[in-house]
């Protein structure tokens, strides 16, 4: 794993302006079958994913943080929620509520997660490729290839299969 995370961000330099192109392409032109296929694509890809190995998202980017996970996870830690935005959080250039440090202080040295079970939505929900009208997000899924081993192999299937399908359908 470590060799793979060590050659991902180049992989994914690479392969940029391609998959910014193909990114855009979706969100100006989603395909009726999109969500479909994103779930199979992630299904099948988190099957023979195993997060506990990589936990890169969590050594290399912070969630944001809400003000209900922030409630959620103060509670989980009995802090009050000052307390807890004083000791964790800021605000960032965009003025989004962040980790103050990378990694994550949740994060253990076996990759497991001291608040797993109140995690913050964004950790829950990432890589987002299971999100519904996916092609909305393309600046993030941008950045989660160069950081997700799963989002970059999900993404180039669909560079592939999409491909694959406007061959077919311009033989016809």
């Amino acid at each position: 794993m470590k060799d793979l995370l060590d050659k991902l961000p180049g992989l994914a330099k690479k392969s940029e302006r391609e998959t910014k192109k193909f990114l855009n392409h979706l969100q100006h032109k989603p395909p009726k079958d999109l969500d479909k296929v994103m779930e199979n694509l992630h299904e099948e890809t988190f099957r023979k994913t195993d997060c506990m190995q990589c936990a890169n998202c969590c050594k290399t980017t912070g969630p944001l943080f809400l003000r209900p996970d922030i409630d959620r996870i103060s509670k989980y830690l009995k802090m009050k929620p000052t307390d807890f935005e004083t000791q964790f959080l800021h605000q960032d250039e965009d003025n989004d509520v962040v980790l103050q440090q990378l990694p994550c202080v949740f994060l253990n040295a076996d990759n497991t997660c001291n608040i797993y079970d109140v995690r913050p939505r964004a950790c829950k929900e990432f890589p987002h490729t299971d999100r519904k009208k996916f092609y909305q997000i393309n600046h993030l899924t941008l950045k989660n290839v160069s950081i997700c081993p799963a989002t970059y192999e999900i993404v180039e299937k669909m560079k592939l299969l999409y491909a694959a399908k406007n061959e077919d359908r311009l033989r016809k």
